[in-house]
């Protein structure tokens, strides 16, 4: 008999222990059905929580179940990476531990899996409970992030997807630690599909990402994926130059050549911050120039691969 393709669950833990217990069991209500056409290993990653977490799953007692403990709270995308390089499947489903992901979607990633996708993206249509500010906030992020970054990403998506083992070992091969993971699966390629998905009400407790983690999540999203805002001052300093440059030529032309009546009326300590504003633009110049060289330093930091490769097949 044919092996069964092994499925690996992957759950990062953050202050959950009150959802454990229902997270489980809602969990294998759907993976048991399934248990004739997989094999599953469910992979929990506990981020250093504070509360009894790590109690909780040591009480689950299925030979299915592996647990990573961080020594402290390191975040979200380095318990996901973890849990993504310690997956033996060959395919990763990642999930919530809150329930706000849908557990029953999973035969659903599955299937389209199955049908070629490499890459399964749950997108959330609506979040019910989420507050005005992370909304907008969110919307902001992700129009933002359409705009300066060379990888797609559509607005909403999560970190909810499954990914095939191609993509898993192409991850497995970036070293940046400023990541954001959903981003950084993009920016592998591999063809995707999408599935879209009401988020459900938090169970217990409250989310561990606050207001300041997203933030610097996004920072460090705009930093690692666009070199945009590296090169801003060179874009500044150059509109800077061309604008004052203009205006100065025609202040220049027009008071000590035609006597235009308008020009004239420029003192020279105007026309001394005129070229004070010309020299600042200049200085922003070079250090776009700059920049540009940084980028470079940049990118060879980040170590990412210079290719990724779906499969080879050797004569």
């Amino acid at each position: 008999m044919e092996n069964k393709p092994l499925v690996s669950v992957i759950i990062p833990v953050y202050n959950e222990a009150e959802n454990i217990p229902i997270f489980f069991t809602t969990l294998m209500k759907v993976l048991l059905p399934l248990a004739d056409k997989y094999d599953w290993e469910i992979i929990f990653v506990d981020d250093g929580s504070r509360d009894s977490s790590v109690a909780e799953l040591r009480k689950l007692t299925d030979s299915r179940v592996r647990i990573v403990e961080f020594s402290r709270n390191f975040g979200k995308e380095a318990a996901l990476s973890a849990g993504l390089n310690q997956a033996r499947g060959a395919s990763a489903i990642m999930i919530d531990a809150d329930l706000q992901h849908p557990v029953e979607l999973i035969p659903e990633f599955l299937k389209k899996w199955e049908a070629g996708a490499e890459v399964v993206v749950g997108i959330r249509k609506t979040n019910r409970r989420a507050g005005v500010v992370k909304r907008v906030g969110s919307c902001v992020f992700y129009k933002i992030m359409r705009r300066i970054s060379a990888v797609e990403i559509k607005p909403n998506e999560t970190d909810f997807r499954l990914v095939d083992r191609e993509v898993i070992d192409a991850f497995n091969r970036l070293t940046e630690t400023g990541r954001m993971t959903r981003a950084l699966i993009n920016w592998l390629g591999f063809k995707r599909d999408y599935i879209y998905f009401e988020a459900n009400d938090r169970t217990n407790g409250r989310a561990g990402y606050g207001f300041s983690k997203l933030v610097a999540l996004a920072l460090n999203s705009f930093i690692s994926l666009s070199l945009l805002p590296l090169k801003l001052a060179g874009y500044l300093g150059v509109f800077i130059v061309l604008a004052v440059g203009i205006f100065g030529f025609y202040v220049l032309i027009g008071k000590y050549i035609f006597e235009w009546a308008f020009p004239s009326s420029f003192s020279g300590s105007a026309q001394l911050a005129l070229f004070i504003t010309f020299l600042v633009g200049v200085i922003l110049s070079s250090l776009g120039m700059v920049a540009l060289y940084v980028a470079q330093i940049h990118n060879e930091i980040l170590g990412r691969p210079l290719y990724i490769i779906r499969r080879k097949k050797d004569r």
